[in-house]
């Protein structure tokens, strides 16, 4: 059997992965680690849950020297805020066992907690391009000291539009770094990256070329939009721990909403939330807080949660590839797992297309609940005893407001003003005699100067 100390891992971290119960390592991490501990550029095509994390992270700890302030040496750049926060997670306890501190920069929280952290010196910079970018362009950091890269999830982060920033970042970084990169896929714009940023390199692939999909189940079920949320109910009593999939943010947030008015204990994530919302929905998913997490796909990207039973696309996919992306949340690890499609009239043509690009070929039917693999309940049962909480969402604050009905209009300033011009207008019109309001005292004031004027004339 190959240990981590004869990839060339040294004494301290591979005691601090004994100490986690590490002792193995993965294809991946074999295939990979020996060439990036020799400062070789290397390029890996593997899946999400192959043990990546520690393939380029135990080489990374192991080569990064010391920093200066905000100057990192390592940088790590990750396509979104959760994969950021779980590589530092997963790097941070190894990194303190040689005495490297590590930091994850991402937005959505202060800027202030990150400015200290870069000041007092940071080895390892764990980060979002686009947050990155920001700090570079405040001054906060300089990166012309990293010497070793490491572009995660390369492809996601070309999906979301972020080539043109990792490249901008890479070119401020020392000419003669190593630069290590994994992707689930090599496509045109990875390989653009391999091309004009890689020196030679190692080119190692691991697990299939694709997301598998044949080892789970696919359904296609046609309903109407006021049937869904009571087949979602059903399906999570049968099948417990589920991922549900909507194409927007307001989609997430409703959805939400009406599982929590149905007393169904679920967990939103979505880009509009901020870093603690974020956290706490997938603390409360993986724990077992919450019975099914509802995302949008740029959200649920990059993030490896195990043990999914169910994969639920309520909107349709972009196309087949999201179909692919969505439904290798199940089925991992030699596990089966079920993906249903909702499936509306008008939606048909877009799902035979789904199916045509992704290789499979399935009727669509009515919901069949009772037809599902059953999983074991104690999940759900833990679940639905766990006290309610209504999710904090603005989509929920707007409906209840919409229920009461729409608030009464405040007067602008000039709107009031005209009311009381036209009010003033009006009781000089009908109650004054020289331009002023009527006043019992000033009648009286003006009969005793009558009577005066009368007196004199006599």
């Amino acid at each position: 059997m190959v240990s981590f100390s004869d990839l060339g891992i040294g004494p301290a971290i591979v005691r601090e992965l004994n100490k986690q119960g590490i002792s193995e390592p993965f294809e991946v991490q074999k295939e990979s680690i020996p060439d990036s501990l020799l400062g070789r550029d290397v390029c890996c095509r593997a899946p999400t849950g192959s043990g990546k994390t520690l393939a380029f992270g135990l080489p990374l700890i192991a080569r990064t020297r010391r920093a200066n302030s905000k100057r990192p040496t390592g940088l790590i750049l990750t396509p979104t805020r959760e994969l950021a926060e779980q590589i530092n997670s997963v790097l941070r306890p190894i990194a303190q066992a040689v005495d490297r501190d590590i930091v994850s920069i991402y937005g959505g929280v202060s800027y202030k907690k990150q400015y200290n952290a870069l000041n007092k010196g940071v080895d390892i910079l764990v980060a979002c391009p686009g947050r990155l970018i920001d700090l570079l362009d405040r001054r906060a950091l300089k990166l012309d000291d990293v010497e070793t890269v490491v572009l995660d999830e390369a492809d996601r982060m070309a999906d979301m539009g972020f080539m043109e920033p990792v490249c901008e970042i890479l070119d401020l970084c020392a000419e003669n770094r190593q630069t290590i990169l994994f992707s689930a896929t090599l496509d045109e714009d990875v390989s653009e990256l391999v091309k004009n940023y890689q020196n030679n390199p190692v080119t190692i692939e691991v697990g299939p070329k694709e997301v598998s999909i044949e080892n789970m189940q696919h359904l296609f079920w046609t309903m109407k939009p006021h049937q869904k949320l009571r087949v979602t109910s059903d399906i999570l009593t049968k099948c417990g721990k589920t991922m549900i999939f909507c194409k927007t943010r307001r989609g997430v947030d409703r959805l939400g909403d009406e599982m929590y008015d149905a007393e169904i204990n679920v967990a939103t994530l979505h880009g509009g939330l901020n870093q603690r919302q974020r956290d706490r929905a997938l603390r409360r998913f993986t724990k077992g807080g919450a019975a099914a997490l509802v995302a949008t796909d740029v959200a649920a990207r990059g993030i490896d949660i195990q043990g999914v039973n169910c994969v639920i696309h309520y909107d349709p996919p972009e196309n087949g590839k999201a179909y692919k992306h969505r439904s290798g949340r199940t089925a991992r690890a030699g596990a089966d797992g079920v993906v249903i499609s909702y499936v509306q009239r008008s939606q048909q043509r877009t799902y035979n297309k789904i199916q045509n690009e992704v290789g499979i070929k399935r009727r669509f039917q009515p919901p069949n609940v009772e037809n599902l693999t059953e999983y074991p309940m104690d999940y759900v049962e833990e679940v639905f005893e766990e006290e309610l909480k209504p999710p904090p969402t603005k989509n929920r604050r707007r409906r209840i407001r919409r229920q009461r009905g729409p608030p009464q209009k405040s007067r602008s300033s000039s709107e009031r003003q005209r009311k009381k011009s036209h009010r003033s207008k009006f009781s000089k019109k009908n109650n004054t005699d020289s331009g002023k309001k009527f006043n019992p005292k000033n009648k009286s004031k003006r009969n005793r100067n009558k009577s005066k004027k009368s007196k004199r004339n006599e």
